[in-house]
């Protein structure tokens, strides 16, 4: 800059043209230092990273259960070419919903989540739906399984940006702003318990929610549909036998150790194995059958395990990363008057926080299990696609935002 003042100053003195001289040559200068890159390379780069640590760790995780399964042909590398055809699937599915525009997407937002109840609605019909470990959430597709739950969260997020951002002028209003989605939400709740999944319910209420609240929902309204959930969840627990079993064993794992505090108690004997780097990458002891869901739930136990607490730190920066990128990408869309996009990326940040968040306070032992798996890395075809489409759509409103910048500063 004092380069470019000195070469104003001289050409004020040569020239009666300098103003211009100078505008253009600071340009040529600071254009390459200013130029915006076509993509954001921090969200790329961590999602990258946790795709494919989450490759290595369930190969690591899963390889004793895969070699000493009938079920599973005993070969080691079961999981390792499942969950590679999963990649490979959901960044071929990423690149096809990146060419989609946000304006495409929210017209398609509506189909998308009727499509989404009608599948929950299919996997509860007997026949169809398959049943694993006494839960009905999968639709059998000849080599591989569809969870419909993990297609809705992303659907949820696109639906509720899309109706907040129709209602806009409607927020503040409980009949004709947040009953109506409330409604919609409550029927997809029912659907997800009768599975049952209530751990997807969890996430999808959030997503919901927190797009109407980032909407301009009351704030009154807003603490008061909390407590109403506070009530809703502690009745759930309280009349369900199975739930009320899971909150006693997360309370006090030790006290049945082998029974209902069986997974919490293997998880966190896993972290404590782990200390500080790890036992080593393939050292650990407790996905030797001992920990169940060890490649799916309790992944980040095998990682904290193996690479101790500075993989676990690892994790879950690159998480905070695409949290706040995702949160930034929505400002960003704000600031630009899109508010169908600013929605979509806050509803995905919002998607992939608390998810993670639940999952790894399950294996640490600071939240009941849940049944959910760590986003962009746990074992599980659909929840690897419904991840890397969920990105792919988030790339797509950080390119668009670049190109509306860049418009209006050419």
């Amino acid at each position: 800059m004092k380069l470019l003042a000195g070469l104003s100053e001289f050409l004020a003195r040569h020239s009666g043209d300098a103003s211009e001289v100078t505008r253009r040559a600071a340009s040529r200068l600071m254009r390459p230092m200013g130029q915006q890159r076509e993509l954001d390379l921090a969200l790329i780069w961590s999602s990258a990273a946790l795709l494919l640590l989450g490759l290595v760790m369930v190969f690591s995780a899963s390889i004793a259960t895969a070699e000493g399964s009938r079920m599973f042909g005993h070969q080691p590398a079961y999981f390792l070419i499942r969950h590679a055809v999963f990649l490979a699937i959901g960044v071929i599915a990423a690149i096809t919903a990146f060419q989609i525009s946000m304006q495409n997407w929210q017209q398609m937002a509506p189909w998308l989540f009727i499509a989404g109840v009608v599948l929950l609605i299919v996997v509860l019909i007997p026949g169809i739906g398959r049943d694993v470990n006494g839960a009905r959430r999968w639709l059998p597709l000849g080599v591989v399984n569809l969870q419909p739950s993990e297609l809705m969260k992303l659907f949820a997020a696109l639906y509720a940006a899309d109706y907040t951002a129709r209602k806009l002028p409607l927020m503040r209003s409980f009949k004709q702003g947040f009953l109506p989605m409330a409604g919609v939400i409550l029927l997809v709740g029912f659907l997800l318990l009768k599975e049952p999944d209530f751990g997807a319910f969890v996430v999808i209420t959030a997503i919901a929610f927190g797009v109407l609240f980032l909407g301009g929902i009351k704030v009154r309204l807003f603490v008061l549909l909390a407590v109403v959930a506070a009530i809703g969840f502690v009745l759930l627990i309280t009349f369900s036998e199975y739930r009320r079993q899971r909150i006693l064993g997360f309370m006090d794992p030790w006290q049945d150790a082998y029974g209902k505090g069986y997974q919490l108690s293997h998880a966190l004997i896993a972290f404590g194995r782990g200390e500080w780097f790890g036992v080593g990458l393939g050292g650990s002891i407790e996905k030797l059958f001992y920990l169940p869901e060890a490649h799916t739930d309790f992944l980040l136990a095998v990682i904290a395990e193996e690479l101790g607490f500075a993989g676990v730190l690892t994790v879950i920066v690159l998480f905070a990363v695409i949290i706040h990128r995702a949160f930034s990408i929505g400002k960003q869309a704000v600031m630009l008057d899109r508010t169908y996009a600013a929605l979509v990326a806050q509803g995905i940040g919002i998607w992939i926080g608390v998810q993670s968040f639940i999952n790894m306070g399950v294996n640490m032992g600071l939240l009941p299990t849940k049944g959910l798996t760590l986003p962009l890395m746990s074992f599980g075809g659909s929840g690897i696609l419904a991840n890397c489409v969920a990105l792919a759509i988030l790339l797509r409103i950080d390119w668009e935002n670049r190109q509306i910048m860049r418009g209006a500063g050419s």
